[in-house]
């Protein structure tokens, strides 16, 4: 079948562009014309015109018209567009969210001064911060999209082959007839990824604070009988006492604002002998991290507190003490090597810190900053590991 060439002028008609859009393209080399005509006239074909809706859709999407040419999109690796439109989803996120907090700060500010208050400015700019770092350490967990970022980069690049869920998961001994409960599953990848040695026999309860995610988990396994979902808050745990033979937190309890009432909690749901297992990381876990994009821009906090310091590797164990017995540390020994950009931006992105607002309208310079940081291998520290915890036999009548 011949092919069909269309004049510029049928061409823009058909794309519903104009003639100075089809030469600045082809100016900035995102779209050639397949043919000329003797005389030098462009023409076009349909394959042209996929390739220049695809143009329009990125551009709309809020692409850079030079990094819709580095994406190639005609023959780019899936994956690497598929991080692309992620990261550009999740910024896209970030200004909706600016825009609201903007409204939000202007109708306080327009109140206070329709009543004649006074406006201390610089309060004003300290309570949109701190709104702010709230906000998005709230919207971190409504869905799955961030932590799933964030296992990408730990597991496609880590050098440690087990990985961290079969690791976790070989740390929690489960055994036959178990009750098992997790507090904050997250994505589920716990169970996901162990699926072939889960026993048969065991009873597992998921719970999240997040509706979103339990419903995520909850279509990954819930026609598995061996799990039930729940929703609510590991500092109030709705299950009657010692209803479990193992506690599962990983990289939850420094979320709670009050550890040690969780940590109660958790021991009073736990049958005598009972286990908690909770996973958390140390001070100098991926410290590099924080290092590069404090280099870009010393304003850049990625996450609003150091977490580690609420229940970290340094003092889980006496956090932990008042409750259980027998506590033991165990490390998981790894690291992150990586010579990409995209999958680190993107998890970057996905941490609960100022940094999307910082790099919303910077974003192409940080991207060439990333890039030419990791081109020759970039190395990141892991230090996390897993407290492990039994609850004492308890006293008749107690």
């Amino acid at each position: 079948m011949a092919e069909i060439y269309y004049t510029s002028g049928e061409f823009a008609r058909k794309a519903h562009v104009t003639l100075r859009t089809l030469r600045y393209y082809d100016k900035e080399n995102l779209l050639h014309p397949s043919a000329r005509t003797p005389g030098g006239a462009r023409l076009y074909t349909n394959e042209d015109l996929v390739r220049l809706q695809q143009i329009l859709l990125f551009k709309y999407f809020g692409f850079s018209l030079s990094e819709i040419r580095e994406l190639s999109l005609a023959s780019t690796d899936a994956s690497v567009l598929l991080q692309s439109m992620r990261i550009q989803r999740r910024l896209l996120s970030e200004r909706a969210e600016e825009i609201r907090e903007m409204q939000t700060a202007m109708d306080e500010t327009i109140q206070m001064m329709e009543e004649g208050s006074r406006i201390e400015w610089s309060s004003m700019l300290d309570l949109i911060h701190l709104t702010s770092m709230e906000e998005s350490l709230k919207t971190q967990y409504v869905n799955t999209s961030n932590i799933d970022a964030r296992i990408r980069l730990h597991r496609d690049y880590s050098v440690n082959r087990e990985g961290w869920f079969p690791w976790v998961f070989r740390q929690c001994g489960l055994k036959e007839g178990m009750r098992v409960l997790e507090i904050g599953c997250g994505s589920g990848a716990l169970w996901t990824e162990n699926a072939g040695r889960i026993p048969a026999s065991v009873s597992v309860e998921l719970t999240d604070k997040s509706e979103g995610m339990v419903r995520a988990v909850q279509r990954d396994l819930g026609s598995d009988p061996r799990f039930s979902f729940r929703v609510f808050d590991a500092q109030d745990i709705p299950e009657e006492d010692g209803s479990f033979d193992l506690v599962i937190a990983d990289h939850v309890l420094f979320y709670c604002e009050d550890v040690p009432h969780a940590l109660k909690e958790i021991a009073r749901v736990l049958a005598p002998g009972g286990r908690l297992a909770a996973a958390t990381y140390g001070k100098a876990h991926m410290h590099e991290v924080t290092d590069l994009v404090q280099e870009f821009d010393p304003e850049i906090v990625l996450s609003a507190d150091h977490l580690y310091e609420k229940f970290g590797l340094e003092n889980g164990a006496a956090l932990m003490t008042p409750f259980f017995d027998d506590i033991t540390c165990r490390r998981y020994e790894d690291a992150i090597e990586i010579s990409e950009a995209e999958p680190l931006i993107a998890y970057i992105l996905s941490c609960h810190g100022n940094q999307n607002r910082l790099l919303l309208d910077r974003y192409r310079e940080f991207r060439e900053f990333v890039m030419k940081k990791v081109k020759d291998g970039f190395h990141i520290t892991k230090d996390a590991g897993l407290f492990l915890g039994k609850v004492p036999g308890r006293k008749a009548g107690a």
